[in-house]
């Protein structure tokens, strides 16, 4: 069947509303909307379950731009369907404060699913939405009320399907069979470099059939039809899909079509006047938009109204019928935390301790029978990260219920794939690894913390204390490296209890992620009756004690496994006579956002003499010990011994910090 007149003017309406706006802006990627104009057309118009006035909607289905380059393309059919995206916002793609910026991000746009533009990020992103969709719709369905009932879409390039973060989603989601899942392939063979021919010849379709996926093949981008039936058989299917559409990069364009050239820069007035005048398309006024077009597209809108509305109706039955799990179900929507998580484990003292990552175990299982949306797993290290939840099923192709998810080794599928559960609503993520394996999924924990999704990272073995597995498994500059991030929120408990409130702040912490630094080795659990409140952790530092008599002389600092090392030291240092102060420093983040008056309390700048200690590189920690005080740390790699001698050879010891600590005190 061929496409109606309005069908033609609707797909050039997507791709001239999104030409223009990157030559208006002269900057920005034209190639993709023009080329995937058609399939997304079909999409929109025929498939995607959605209410534009209600962009929130727990059951809409899902849209993401996994190659947000092409950002324009999702402007525009955001701004034609009826979304809060007025033309003047298209005016204003990439300008300062505009809600078009040059990539999709989460939080500006109403509609905009998830932050995307690093590539394969919003595949996997998407993943990890199926498998909210497929656990939520198990755990809250009943018979005649299909509460979650609603499909995961994509557009992935080229560039997406070369990334290994997507490589290792598809793979678990094939295993998964997470028949939610359809992602529309935009294949039109051009990278930055040229031709996909000089780094991509494996048969694509071939690869996503042996992950276990469902592969169609669109021979014609431009089809409609083609697009609709792919699409109609894909939903069918109770594998994830893959729809591989030969498309054209740039399509219309005179001389750039089918070249890297249409790829990242504006057509140039002349090349878009030309495609303009191939395809039939008025020159003037720039941002035309036909007007039955834009009545055609506004009743994707109005039918996504009545399709929300006729849920309302099901849910204020579905209410009625069970009135639990429809309180549970809203309190988890809006992110509300349960009563009952005050009512943890409080460890007593043990000179002798455990190690954190086994406290964070034992306090992990306390909340989880309260914390119903807690969901995670750990990749292929479940038994070391202690983040199993005990007699909790894993999420399995039989069981969706499962809420214990077995990632494998594809840390940082995991990350993305932990974001895209968060982004689906409803439910709290986490992940474990090693902290020296943070390195695999940084990239999907910015992107975290730019949306500002709540989501907790458990990195474990997070010292040269993990020993004998030496220097390739002994983080030394990640704590580091995750304290640069933008709105990650870094915790590294330095006893039981103090794992306890670190839970707890992650948990509560709805703006950002979090992530937990925990030892592989046994800790002390310290004296809370000697020393303060283990709640001092949500001020990210706090003192301790001060030790000896009148005003202290010099604050030792220490944050994890190394605060026991500054007691030992502070009480030796007593037995000679000094005074001093202890800082327990679990976290920069918390601390920088405590008021002066507190930051001052803690470290008085009156006290110069300050030794801070952490098995980590030294960098960043001159800000808390100024310019006349000392860091001990690990400016090199470690080493592979029994973890006592590794902490002996490299000099973290009581000894250290009390020559150091004298030195200072001979000189001031």
């Amino acid at each position: 069947m061929s496409p109606s007149e309005l069908d033609i003017k609707a797909v050039n309406t997507i791709r001239f509303l999104s030409a223009d706006a990157v030559q208006n802006a002269n900057s920005g990627h034209p190639g993709l909307p023009m080329g995937t104009a058609a399939m997304a057309y079909v999409l929109w118009t025929r498939h995607l379950k959605i209410n534009p006035t209600e962009p929130a909607w727990p059951d809409r289905d899902r849209f993401v731009l996994s190659a947000g380059h092409g950002s324009m393309l999702l402007y525009s059919l955001l701004h034609l369907t009826g979304y809060d995206l007025p033309i003047a916002e298209i005016h204003r793609f990439r300008q300062l404060e505009s809600m078009t910026p040059g990539h999709p991000e989460y939080g500006e746009t109403p509609g905009v699913e998830t932050t995307t533009g690093p590539l394969g990020q919003g595949f996997a992103n998407g993943v990890g939405m199926a498998i909210a969709a497929e656990h939520q719709a198990a755990m809250y369905n009943r018979e005649g009320f299909p509460i979650f009932n609603h499909f995961i879409y994509a557009i992935v390039s080229d560039g997406d399907l070369m990334e290994g973060v997507a490589s290792e989603a598809a793979s678990i989601a094939g295993h998964l069979q997470l028949g939610r899942l359809i992602y529309l392939y935009d294949d039109n063979r051009i990278s930055i470099d040229g031709s996909t021919d000089l780094t991509f010849t494996e048969d694509r379709a071939a690869r996503f059939q042996a992950y276990g996926w469902h592969v169609l093949n669109v021979k014609d981008g431009n089809n409609l039809e083609e697009i609709d039936r792919a699409l109609t058989k894909a939903k069918a299917d109770p594998r994830p899909s893959l729809i591989v559409c030969r498309t054209h990069i740039g399509y219309g364009l005179p001389t750039k079509q089918d070249t890297a050239a249409a790829h990242g820069e504006p057509p140039g007035e002349e090349e878009l006047a030309g495609a303009k005048e191939r395809l039939d398309w008025p020159q003037e006024p720039r941002f035309f938009i036909p007007q039955d077009v834009h009545d055609h597209f506004l009743e994707v809108g109005i039918r996504g109204k009545v399709a929300y509305e006729d849920w309302q109706e099901m849910f204020r039955r579905y209410r009625q019928s069970f009135p639990d799990l429809a309180a549970q179900f809203e309190r988890c929507q809006v992110g509300r935390l349960p009563e009952g998580l005050d009512d943890l484990p409080v460890f007593p003292t043990d000179l002798k301790g455990m190690a954190t990552r086994a406290s964070s175990g034992t306090v992990l299982n306390a909340i989880a029978p309260a914390l119903p949306e807690l969901i995670g797993g750990s990749a292929d290290l479940t038994g070391s990260n202690k983040t199993a939840i005990t007699g909790e099923v894993p999420f399995t192709t039989e069981d969706r219920t499962g809420r214990y998810i077995y990632f494998g080794v594809r840390e940082h599928a995991m990350g993305a794939i932990l974001s895209g559960l968060a982004l689906h609503g409803g439910l709290i993520p986490y992940g474990g690894t090693f902290l020296v394996f943070s390195d695999y999924l940084r990239p999907a924990m910015r992107l975290a913390a730019m949306m500002g999704q709540r989501v907790i990272y458990v990195f474990t073995h997070d010292s040269i204390g993990v020993g004998e597995d030496g220097p390739t498994h002994q983080p030394i500059e990640h704590l580091a490296a995750l304290r640069t991030i933008p709105n990650l929120t870094v915790l590294r408990p330095a006893d039981a209890n103090e794992v306890r409130v670190a839970w707890q702040a992650a948990l509560e912490r709805t703006t950002g992620p979090t992530a937990l630094a925990l030892t592989r080795q046994a800790v002390p659990t310290l004296d809370r009756d000697r020393f303060a409140s283990a709640e001092g952790l949500r001020k990210g530092a706090y003192i301790l004690a001060d030790l000896g008599e009148g005003k202290p002389q010099l604050i030792l600092i220490a944050s994890g496994s190394e605060v026991s090392l500054i007691i030992e030291a502070g009480e030796r240092l007593v037995a000679k006579s000094h005074s001093v102060r202890l800082v327990s420093f679990p976290s920069w983040e918390l601390f920088i956002e405590q008021p002066i008056e507190y930051r001052q309390q803690v470290l008085p700048s009156d006290i110069s003499a300050r030794v801070a200690i952490e098995a980590g590189v030294t960098q960043g920690w001159e800000r808390w010990v100024g310019n006349e005080g000392v860091v001990i740390g690990l400016d090199r790699f470690g080493a592979s011994a029994p973890f006592r001698q590794v902490y002996q050879h490299l000099g973290l010891t009581v000894e250290r910090i009390i020559e150091e600590a004298e030195r200072l005190l001979a000189d001031g």
